[in-house]
């Protein structure tokens, strides 16, 4: 019985630690550390009397069949292969370390132990209480275009959040979705390739679904799907629609590059019209938001002029 066997056993229901002990073939001693390490992950386990172990909350594992056969068939046929790890450092340095495949490459994490933002940030993801996903693609034009997938992988993730019932998710440029002025969810984009030729992205995904009380180091205001509904979604629903609006969303950028997205931009941006600082090396400026350059740029107007944001080292802030 693995840690995924083990939160499965739980979900079914409360569970003695002799009992868990005899169908593992372990001591109780060592249950009760496998049960400590799934708590310091994130698992949300209570010890009752009389009762035994228990999950504190509902929980619903990724399940890569499941994901498989709930994708639309536009999206599912240009899956090549599609994965649910339990743990990993990321799902994007574990794809960048792959080598190139035909087709498409997802791959999926219960929980990763180090993720990234951008900037270099650390990306908490407690164990089940996220969708954490990465797509592989190739793409022609070579590293220029790459700017862009952030922005267009940001459309397509929001636009699927409001499918499902969540309105107040919008985009921050470059690349936060937010609800309420909180963060909700972060994407990622890395590769490399050619400079005028063929390139490997990763567009890597977190969006916070229901992670607790695991968020406590994040250093800045958050939120959740959990919070912004009734009950907690299926993350397995959640990672579908997120699939099926992404993969169609990439064909459409290699086709056409950002153009068609930019209205669709447009109707998520929270800072269009905002007062904005832009903190840079040379310690930033004040302006005005005006939404997207036809290259992906931020327009701002500092009063005296526009000037155009590229995401490299920079960071927006809404005034």
């Amino acid at each position: 019985m693995d840690d995924r066997e083990l939160l499965r056993r739980l979900a079914a229901g409360g569970c003695s630690g002799d009992a868990l002990a005899r169908e593992a073939g372990i001591t109780r001693a060592a249950v009760w550390k496998r049960i400590e390490g799934l708590r310091a992950a994130g698992g949300r386990i209570d010890a009752q009397p009389g009762r035994g172990y228990a999950l504190g909350a509902p929980l619903e594992l990724l399940d890569a069949a499941r994901l498989r056969a709930g994708l639309s068939p536009e999206a599912g046929a240009s899956v090549h292969a599609l994965e649910v790890a339990w743990s990993l450092d990321s799902t994007n340095s574990e794809l960048l370390r792959r080598p190139p495949a035909s087709g498409v490459e997802v791959l999926l994490a219960e929980r990763q132990s180090a993720g990234r933002g951008r900037l270099g940030r650390r990306w908490v993801s407690p164990l089940g209480g996220q969708v954490c996903l990465s797509v592989k693609r190739g793409f022609d034009g070579g590293l220029a275009r790459l700017g862009g997938l952030s922005l267009v992988a940001g459309v397509a993730v929001a636009e699927a959040l409001r499918s499902l019932g969540y309105p107040a998710v919008g985009l921050k440029w470059p690349n936060d979705l937010l609800a309420n002025s909180r963060k909700l969810a972060g994407l990622l984009v890395e590769g490399g390739g050619e400079h005028g030729g063929p390139v490997q992205a990763v567009v890597g995904i977190g969006i916070n679904v229901d992670p607790g009380g695991m968020m406590e180091g994040v250093d800045q205001p958050w939120t959740d799907l959990a919070c912004l509904g009734d009950r907690p979604p299926s993350r397995n629903a959640v990672a579908v629609a997120v699939l099926d609006a992404l993969l169609p969303a990439l064909d459409l950028f290699d086709r056409q590059g950002l153009a068609p997205f930019q209205p669709r931009y447009a109707a998520l941006d929270v800072l269009a019209g905002q007062q904005v600082r832009v903190l840079d090396s040379g310690g930033g400026f004040e302006g005005v938001a005006m939404g997207l350059a036809p290259d992906g740029a931020l327009r701002v107007d500092t009063g005296e002029g526009e000037r155009r944001v590229y995401a490299g080292e920079v960071s927006v802030r809404a005034q």
